[in-house]
């Protein structure tokens, strides 16, 4: 449900947390070098609204298109729901390739997720050398959700 209008930071934090614990995919929107848009599903973790990390090729359109422009939107909502009853999070952020001394930290968030649902924890090894994955991580700079009247409420995330 969208927070009401005129709701208090700690509501609106807390709404767009809810959303995001409760999806596990998010739509991740980029561009290529030329501009043109491509939009992808992507099973993430989170790490408190601020960084979204996720497993993908490098060969992927969509990695691709963040090698060449890394400014990024993401959307994170259910699909299921009726007609006005969703709530969704929308995100501007700069994304990249996770650097390898960053590589303990992003795994630390991602496999926290994937230890709530079940899948097996990724290691170095699987997002390094020969392996065809590679860690991703978006750091956000806005954060919204959207009020009543559809209009958007930033989230203070920091």
């Amino acid at each position: 449900m969208a927070v009401a209008t005129g709701a208090d930071a700690g509501a609106v934090a807390d709404e767009a947390r809810r959303v995001v614990a409760a999806n596990t995919y998010l739509t991740l929107a980029t561009a290529d070098g030329d501009g043109r848009p491509w939009a992808t599903p992507v099973w993430f973790a989170d790490r408190d609204l601020e960084e979204f990390v996720w497993v993908s090729r490098p060969g992927a359109r969509h990695s691709r298109n963040i090698a060449a422009r890394p400014a990024v939107g993401i959307a994170v909502f259910d699909s299921r729901v009726a007609v006005g009853g969703a709530s969704a999070v929308y995100v501007e952020a700069e994304a990249a390739e996770v650097d390898p001394g960053d590589h303990a930290a992003a795994l630390a968030v991602y496999n926290e997720r994937t230890r709530e649902q079940g899948i097996g924890a990724w290691d170095e090894p699987k997002v390094t050398g020969d392996s065809q994955f590679r860690l991703y991580r978006a750091r956000a700079s806005r954060v919204y959700v959207l009020d009543d009247h559809d209009g958007r409420v930033e989230v203070r995330v920091r």
